[in-house]
């Protein structure tokens, strides 16, 4: 049987790309359509439905993103609750998904913290609470016409409910009162570590 520390050990969370090659343009011309709509840039010649018309599109890219993001960490907690559960001195405890649903969210390791920052994330919170929420909801991404136009102008009002009313789903126990830890990698990354570590033996 494995010992207490290396059950102390989550699996990583590895994160996949997910934008398409116009995704990152539509984000900025859907900030500047808004910025446009609110009266603080001037809007030339476009008029106030184009605006619409590009501000929601640039709204359904954000919700495509995120969406991904929690395809990504709903992975990660399926097989964080499958971990636990193979230890006898962890049975009985009260691990559900939504324990490493608020870890990852509200009080992280310092270290994966840290690096979420180098990468330009700097609130990581709303990122992967949204994300979670998003997935609450949606099986698979929609189309954009499948989604309300109030729906994309505030669906992280939305997204923020939808995650909080999963997390009040049950009692569950926290994994960072009891020595928890975890690494981050985004895929390319994760792959990286994984050769040299099966060149290692090789060179040996």
């Amino acid at each position: 049987m494995q010992n207490t520390q290396s059950a102390r050990k989550l699996p990583p969370l590895i994160l996949h790309p997910f934008a398409d090659a116009s995704g990152p343009l539509k984000l900025v011309e859907s900030s500047r359509a808004s910025l446009m709509l609110q009266g603080l840039l001037p809007a030339g010649q476009q008029s106030a439905e184009d605006l619409e018309i590009t501000l929601l599109e640039g709204r359904y890219q954000e919700v495509r993103m995120l969406f991904y993001v929690g395809r990504d960490v709903l992975r990660w907690i399926g097989q964080c609750v499958e971990h636990v559960n193979r230890y006898p001195e962890l049975q009985g405890s009260t691990f559900r998904p939504q324990s490493f649903a608020a870890y990852l969210v509200q009080n992280p390791p310092a270290e994966v913290a840290s690096k979420l920052k180098k990468w330009g994330v700097a609130d990581h919170k709303s990122i992967f609470s949204r994300a979670l929420g998003l997935n609450v909801i949606l099986a698979d991404m929609p189309p954009q016409e499948m989604f309300s136009a109030e729906f994309l102008r505030h669906y992280h009002r939305y997204a923020d409910q939808m995650f909080h009313c999963h997390l009040g789903q049950t009692h569950f126990a926290d994994p960072a009162h009891l020595g928890f830890n975890f690494e981050i990698f985004a895929s390319g990354e994760y792959s990286r570590m994984l050769e040299r570590e099966w060149a290692e033996p090789a060179q040996k």
